[in-house]
């Protein structure tokens, strides 16, 4: 037997577990599949008005500047950062994306014998992070494809020690309320951190005037993770941010790598973060697209789950997969989230009033012929 055949074994044991995540598939592959052009994506969250001003206008004075490394500590970012929220940089912990900063607290506070608690129908890298480090995974049912806080509390043993909650919850857009929130995060045990995962918080319409930030203060085991990749059009770039005590931000940039955010990035975040005019665009465009989809759901006779993010999850009434692969005939993008325990749903982003539009109507007339 050769070093190949065995090599399997020698990986640890929740790594074996893994299922590799499957990404929104990107336009080029479709276009080489099937030789299409004019193909809309609206599998990936992704921002649809693409890149602002102030961002590109930084990324492109950055340019001459890439033969050195990036600020590894991102100062520039985090004073940015700290100033707009109200807090002191040392709370502040960079990732490469938020995916980094979920991954970062699993190597940090789980291990074999110990537990993280998450919904069903929750984001896909909780449990990948999760059974990555060997811990275990608890999956709590959802209610109304949310979080169910209280069977969540009830299920907390002395072995749980991450809670992930995301709000708006990924893929099926559900929020809870900021007072449910705070009681919820304020009856964990102190051996229990609980991450706020509010990738999408900047598209929440009725906020409650309850900001997650000013709990930190009194609930030292809460991490509030967030990102420039949606609302901010940085998806690309790959930069997110963890809000947290500084106790934990000093562990979790223990086991952060080195310049883990690249000086485009760097920058053109803390461009996008003073960019309000693109920021209130980015929302405008969104609550319109969320009624045109909406509205366009009610028209074909389907249901859909009511979303405070960037997408919106609409239910076929029959397997999904099949109208998924039709509509990539028709040069559409979309997801489907059999993968989430939602055999049935598929997930549109939100596009432009002419993505919105192109993909109603290729939906119509997949729905007639599959």
């Amino acid at each position: 037997m050769n070093y190949s055949d065995n090599v399997f074994d020698l990986v640890v044991p929740g790594v074996q577990q893994l299922v590799p995540y499957v990404a929104g598939k990107p336009i080029n592959e479709l276009e080489r599949e099937l030789g299409l052009t004019g193909i809309i994506k609206l599998a990936s969250n992704e921002n649809p008005l693409g890149l602002g001003k102030k961002a590109l206008a930084a990324i492109q004075d950055a340019l001459p500047k890439l033969t050195l490394y990036p600020d590894g500590n991102g100062f520039d970012l985090k004073s940015a950062l700290a100033k707009k929220y109200a807090v002191n940089p040392d709370q502040i912990t960079l990732g490469n994306g938020s995916n980094e900063l979920l991954e970062l607290v699993a190597r940090a506070f789980l291990r074999p014998g110990l537990e993280a608690m998450f919904s069903e129908h929750a984001f896909a890298v909780y449990p990948i992070v999760t059974q990555a480090v060997g811990a275990a995974a608890v999956v709590v049912p959802a209610l109304n494809y949310g979080n169910n806080l209280e069977a969540m509390v009830a299920r907390i043993s002395d072995l749980t020690r991450v809670v992930f909650i995301a709000n708006p919850n990924n893929p099926t857009g559900t929020l809870l309320s900021q007072a449910d929130l705070e009681l919820f995060i304020s009856a964990l045990p102190k051996h229990c951190l609980c991450v706020l995962d509010e990738a999408y918080a900047e598209f929440v319409v009725d906020k409650e005037g309850i900001n997650s930030i000013d709990w930190l203060p009194t609930n030292p085991n809460l991490i509030i993770t967030r990102t420039f990749s949606k609302a901010y059009g940085l998806a690309g770039l790959r930069v997110g941010y963890a809000l947290s005590s500084p106790e934990i931000s000093d562990i979790l940039n223990r086991v952060r790598q080195p310049f883990n955010n690249n000086m485009l990035a760097l920058v053109a975040a803390e461009a996008a973060l003073s960019d309000e005019d693109y920021l209130q665009q980015t929302i405008a465009v969104n609550n319109q697209g969320n009624m045109e989809l909406t509205e366009g759901f009610k028209t074909l006779q389907l249901e859909w789950i009511p979303s405070a993010g960037n997408f919106i999850a609409v239910d076929l009434k029959r397997p999904a997969q099949p109208v998924y692969e039709a509509l990539l005939r028709l040069g559409v993008i979309v997801r489907p989230i059999a993968n989430y325990g939602l055999p049935n749903h598929l997930r549109i982003s939100i596009g432009t009033h002419v993505e919105n539009q192109f993909f109603l109507k290729a939906l119509a007339e997949t729905l007639g012929n599959v």
